[in-house]
């Protein structure tokens, strides 16, 4: 018997999953999804997104997780801005009545505690590419309630026009007054299920 166990352990250490991982669903109520921009060359916009689901597989002993996915809810958007909003929503960007969800599923996870790259794959308006986030694991801990939680954070930038999000226009100086990069921040806090 406790030859089977040890080549089970073996084997899912050499999957790449550890017998002590487990399932979490982001808490958005206890989260953050935000990005920023360049406006008019000057200064930076920021949002957050407020619709999100997703999961993710938490090593909590390694200090690390494994995997991770989520989908937001485009429309979502909020900038503090109503007319900025609606036009984010709009065809000129995400185009949130044909492609209501962005989603992020991880492809590769390396590194642990304060040293973590998740690369995966971002959808947004129908079109997928590879990012890479970087970002540390914040710690495990129960809650008044007995849930089990671990908090996680990730940083990383994208090119808006590898998602078809093209419109801009040019300022008189040559600037534009959208900038191409956007950094993505995400602070995550994420129960046991």
């Amino acid at each position: 018997m406790m030859k089977i166990l040890l080549i089970f352990t073996v084997g899912l250490l050499f999957a790449g999953q550890t017998a002590w991982a487990d399932t979490y669903q982001i808490d958005p109520v206890h989260s953050q999804i935000h990005f920023a921009v360049a406006h008019l060359v000057v200064f930076k916009v920021k949002g957050d997104f407020t619709d999100y689901q997703g999961q993710v597989v938490v090593d909590s002993t390694g200090k690390t997780l494994q995997s991770a996915q989520a989908t937001i809810k485009v429309a979502s958007i909020e900038t503090r801005e109503k007319k900025r909003d609606d036009h984010l929503r709009s065809a000129d960007f995400f185009a949130a009545a044909d492609f209501p969800d962005m989603t992020f599923s991880s492809t590769s996870v390396e590194g642990s505690g304060d040293n973590i790259t998740v690369r995966g794959n971002l959808t947004i308006r129908g079109k997928t590419r590879e990012v890479v986030l970087t970002g540390r694991y914040l710690g495990a801990a129960k809650d008044p309630w007995g849930n089990q939680r671990a908090g996680f954070e990730a940083k990383g930038t994208i090119n808006r026009h590898d998602f078809g999000l093209n419109w801009s226009k040019t300022l008189e100086t040559g600037g534009l007054v959208v900038g191409d990069e956007v950094e993505i921040g995400l602070e995550i806090e994420a129960i046991k299920l």
